[in-house]
């Protein structure tokens, strides 16, 4: 993201919303990733300056937790369940045949924009492991059968 004017006042907007919180920079930082879908990088100094902490402090917040992006996510999302239900009903092989089918891994965006791939520790949908839900969409019982199908129709209803 280009640093424009009206980004660099939507984030002192949510900066100024925030700074007096307990613990504002993780208030911060999600408030910025809800409006952008990441933490562009450039925000970095902008951060560390409105709550006078380094750099080196804000980009370890952000590099710690594996929820913040630094890029921007892909036009869907897909969680993939790893919590003990679904592994021990194949999750595993569903991730292998997940990150091999898209080309990516964890906490990336195919090379065309259309995926991210996240983990995620329990979509309570237990009954119906492995789970992975794609946005805001749960699917259960999800074969790699079953996640070519989701991607496929996803991918033919984009069009």
């Amino acid at each position: 993201m280009a640093e424009h004017e009206w980004d660099r006042e939507r984030l002192l907007e949510i900066i100024r919303l925030n700074k007096d919180k307990p613990g504002a920079l993780l208030p911060i930082l999600h408030g910025i990733q809800d409006a952008l879908g990441y933490i562009p990088p450039n925000s970095v100094p902008l951060i560390a300056e409105e709550l006078n902490l380094s750099r080196a402090e804000v980009h370890g917040v952000i590099s710690f937790y594996h929820y913040f992006r630094d890029a921007p996510p892909g036009k869907r999302t897909i969680y993939l369940c790893r919590a003990e239900s679904c592994q021990a009903m194949g999750s595993e092989a569903l991730e292998t045949h997940a990150k091999r089918r898209l080309g990516i891994d964890y906490h990336e965006t195919t090379s065309d924009g259309a995926f991210s791939l996240e983990p995620v520790y329990c979509l309570g949908n237990c009954a119906c492991s492995p789970s992975i839900m794609v946005d805001k969409e749960v699917y259960g019982r999800v074969t790699a059968e079953a996640f070519d199908d989701i991607i496929e129709n996803i991918q033919v209803n984009a069009k």
